[in-house]
């Protein structure tokens, strides 16, 4: 057998493709980042064939920096971005449009006149989701709506819909020359089309969107026989591996942190911040603002399911600072720049650019800068975005404990923000409770390995995974009680004031 697995990480921000051994270690990697397509407020695109053309690269790259061939890969598995909306032309293989991403907020109208209709209620029930702009269906029906050529093909079969995973599958399996269309459950559980408990389309779903089903992919296990990549490029890589996992990344990243167990969970840094609890056999609705979603499913095994919170805007806010502002050069100065102040001074920063995410769930929200005086700088400011994207995890440890019953004795880290050493420790002194990393901190494409290479048979069950997990670094609380009530305070004050900002009607 091939001594490594491959894996797809495909995100918001960028495409890396990373390279495991049987220990879970990284052998190889490589990453490219892709453009953000910002046409209005609010609208967020990407361009489904530049992350197509990056994947081609990354894989290329990423196994000639490490002297590999595609056959020294066991198996490759694929983790995207969810709920991000592509609907391509089934004989040209061409895009009908950009790709709709997750943060868009376009279809405000249409999740508030589902709520209004009583639509709202339905999806929770099937699907486990609020009608949010957050999800799928919103920005297919949008789509449908909007391109009049769209509507005619969909109802011959002619268009497809899929979220990242399934264009990028249906690409590397052959795209126009027998290309396959399939999902796994847990992307399909976040398109507010599939019901939980059946794990496939549901008709009154779709008919509340107005989706033909003809266009919607196969769902299938999490860990399965995806099929083969065809080669990938004109330099040829990637021929004949079995394509054995598909996750969304979060969901990926909870395989990466080994949360097999119900009661264990793990929150990713990244764009945004998802907070992911395994809740076993069990459908856990949240009363709380919680997502219920399927955390897994391996082969033929029953589904996992879990609770998630999703905060939209975390690191991304880190970006907003390098990019719109210009008050850092890169990601990492942020710490630097934060580090020159002890504390923000009463200064908030809500980054509420695309509503707010759980556990609120108020597209009216959008961001805000409070509690400014003529005191503050640039560090100051860096400082709280850094605490923002804590005091936006609090909201959901708080939330998932109210559901759940589960307090944590530990919360275990992953994504590319843990690198910020300042931001875990605060994370930990506004949580209260000890945050730990793992040596592999890209967990999301660990993940996806790992189920790739359980179908492959490269690693045994869930047992021999948990043997690979291993903590790099554990930051304790600091803060005094009364501080971090203090602190806390002041966050719901400053989110009070983000709130009934944008007209959703």
């Amino acid at each position: 057998m091939a001594d490594f697995v491959g894996a797809v990480d495909q995100g918001t921000t960028s495409t890396r493709f990373m390279i495991f051994d049987h220990g879970g270690n990284e052998v190889g990697r490589h990453q490219l980042e892709h453009q953000q397509i910002l046409p209005r407020p609010g609208w967020v695109e990407h361009n489904p064939v530049e992350i197509w053309e990056r994947t081609r690269t990354v894989i290329a790259a990423a196994l000639n920096a490490a002297g590999l061939a595609p056959r020294d890969l066991a198996a490759l598995g694929i983790a995207n971005q969810r709920e991000t909306t592509v609907v391509w032309n089934r004989r040209t293989g061409v895009p009908y449009a950009n790709a709709i991403v997750w943060q868009d907020t376009r279809t405000d109208r249409i999740a508030a006149a589902l709520e209004k209709s009583g639509g709202g209620e339905v999806i929770r029930r099937k699907a486990g989701l609020p009608p949010a702009t957050y999800f799928s269906a919103g920005k297919l029906q949008w789509l449908l709506e909007n391109d009049g050529r769209l509507r005619a093909d969909a109802e011959r079969g002619e268009a497809l819909f899929g979220t990242i995973d399934c264009w990028l599958l249906w690409n590397m399996t052959g795209g126009t020359a027998g290309g396959v269309h399939v999902t796994d459950v847990t992307n399909a559980s976040r398109t507010m089309l599939m019901d939980l408990r059946t794990l496939d389309w549901d008709d009154e779903l779709c008919a509340l969107f107005g989706v033909p089903r003809v266009m919607l992919p196969r769902i299938v296990p999490s860990a399965s026989d995806f099929g083969v990549t065809a080669p990938l490029g004109a330099d040829r890589v990637g021929g004949e591996v079995p394509i054995g996992g598909v996750l969304g990344d979060q969901q990926a990243a909870t395989m990466g942190q080994v949360c097999f167990a119900p009661g264990e969970a793990k929150n990713t840094y990244g764009t945004g911040n998802f907070l992911v609890l395994n809740t076993g056999a069990s459908i856990h609705e949240s009363g709380s603002g919680l997502l219920t979603t399927v955390a897994y499913q391996l082969g033929a095994q029953p589904p996992v399911y879990g609770l998630e919170g999703s905060v939209a805007v975390t690191g991304a806010a880190v970006q907003w600072l390098r990019d719109q502002l210009g008050i850092i050069s890169g990601a990492a100065q942020s710490e630097g720049l934060a580090r020159q102040v002890d504390d923000t001074a009463g200064l908030y920063f809500v980054p509420a650019f695309s509503g707010l995410f759980a556990p609120y769930w108020r597209a009216d929200a959008r961001g805000a800068i409070v509690g400014l005086s003529r005191f503050h700088t640039n560090a100051h400011l860096a400082r709280a975005t850094l605490e923002a994207i804590c005091y936006q995890s609090r909201d959901v440890v708080d939330a998932m404990a109210t559901d759940s019953g589960v307090t944590l004795d530990v919360l275990k880290v992953d994504g590319g923000v843990t690198a910020n050493d300042l931001c875990m420790q605060l994370q930990a002194d506004i949580l209260g409770v000890p945050v730990s990393r793992p040596v592999v901190a890209e967990t999301t494409a660990l993940g996806a390995a790992y189920a790739a290479g359980l179908t492959a048979g490269f690693w045994r069950d869930t047992a021999e995974l948990r043997a690979n997990w291993h903590e790099s670094r554990r930051w304790e609380p600091t803060w005094s009680e009364d501080r971090r009530a203090a602190g806390y305070a002041g966050w719901k004050k400053a989110i009070n004031r983000t709130l009934d900002w944008v007209d959703v009607g």
